[in-house]
C-alpha cells in the first residue's frame, strides 16, 4: 500500500501554508500600507488602462489575494495553488512595464513556479488518499 512519504508531506505542508497566509497578509496589507507602499508596484501601463485610481484597484488586488490564499488553505489547495501561480506571473509582467523592480519580477517567477509545485503535490496526495480510502472499502485500485 503506497501513501504519501513524510517528507514530501513536509514539503507540501510548507507550500500550502506560505502561499495561503503570504496572499492573505500581503492582500490585507492593501488596506493599511505597513508592508509596503503597493501603489509603487503599480505599472504606469496599468494605471492608464484601470478606470479606477492606484488605491482602489490595490484594494481590490488585496481582496482578490485574500481570496486566493483561503483558497489555497481550503480544501481546494490544487486550485488555489493554480490562482495564486497565475496572479504571481501577472505580478511578474506588471513589474517587467514598469521598467523597474526586475529583481522582485525574477522573484515572483520563482515563487509562480512554487506554487505550480504546490499544485503538483496535491495531485499526487489527493490520488494516494482516494486510492487509500477506496482500498480501505474494498474496493479494487487500479
Amino acid at each position: 500500500m503506497k501513501r504519501f512519504d513524510n517528507r514530501l508531506n513536509t514539503a507540501w505542508w510548507a507550500l500550502r501554508i506560505c502561499f495561503g497566509v503570504g496572499p492573505i497578509v500581503a492582500g490585507l496589507d492593501k488596506f493599511f500600507d505597513k508592508i509596503a507602499n503597493w501603489e509603487m508596484y503599480l505599472s504606469p501601463l496599468a494605471t492608464k488602462v484601470v478606470p479606477v485610481t492606484p488605491a482602489t484597484f490595490m484594494h481590490v488586488v488585496g481582496v482578490i489575494e485574500v481570496f486566493a490564499g483561503i483558497v489555497v488553505l481550503s480544501r481546494w489547495t490544487k486550485m488555489g495553488s493554480y490562482v495564486v501561480m497565475l496572479w504571481l506571473l501577472g505580478i511578474s509582467i506588471n513589474l517587467l512595464t514598469t521598467g523597474m523592480f526586475y529583481d522582485i519580477a525574477v522573484r515572483d517567477v520563482e515563487l509562480a513556479v512554487s506554487a505550480f509545485v504546490l499544485s503538483q503535490l496535491t495531485t499526487i496526495r489527493e490520488e494516494l488518499t482516494d486510492n487509500l480510502a477506496q482500498r480501505s472499502q474494498g474496493v479494487a485500485v487500479a
